[in-house]
């Protein structure tokens, strides 16, 4: 197969992105798409949502179910794509790794979940001065899919 870029409902360009009506309430951007087991090869790319400019990014999470069952191979990155004033940074929020997504003492379901980190642990929160993409970039293909959902959370501060 090859890489492809696919598109959460919440990442659409003509869906307006949230502006508090007040400087400093923290908001929520987020998204979630629906992957097929036959998906997640290495390149691919799921744009999730859409931040405002101004937008202070101070945390976050991504969850997902486990869709890389047996011996799991696949390994994604959560970043930005370029916009009119910042460069991309595919792994700007997450660098992942391969998760093995089975039941554990943590998750009491077969999941993944993990807090934001990148820029926000090595820099602190992150302001864009431009509307700002949210993306899913898989590192690695799965080795034995399964179908499930991915879901990012992006908490935000409003300019």
């Amino acid at each position: 197969m090859t890489a492809e870029t696919l598109s959460a409902a919440r990442a659409a360009a003509n869906l307006p992105v949230f502006k508090a009506s007040g400087a400093g309430i923290v908001c929520a951007a987020y998204g979630t798409i629906n992957i097929a087991a036959t998906a997640l090869e290495d390149g691919d790319i799921f744009e999730l949502c859409r931040l405002p400019a101004g937008a202070t990014v101070i945390g976050g999470w991504v969850q997902a179910q486990d869709l890389d069952t047996g011996i799991e191979t696949v390994d994604f990155m959560i970043g930005w794509a370029a916009n009119a004033d910042e460069v991309a940074d595919p792994n700007g929020l997450l660098l992942a790794g391969v998760k093995t997504g089975d039941i554990s003492v943590h998750l009491d379901v077969a999941s993944t979940w993990m807090p934001l980190a990148g820029v926000l642990l090595t820099a602190g929160p992150k302001t864009f001065t431009a509307e700002t993409l949210i993306q899913v970039e898989v590192n690695a293909a799965k080795a034995t899919g399964a179908a499930g959902q991915l879901t990012v959370v992006v908490l935000y501060v409003s300019p």
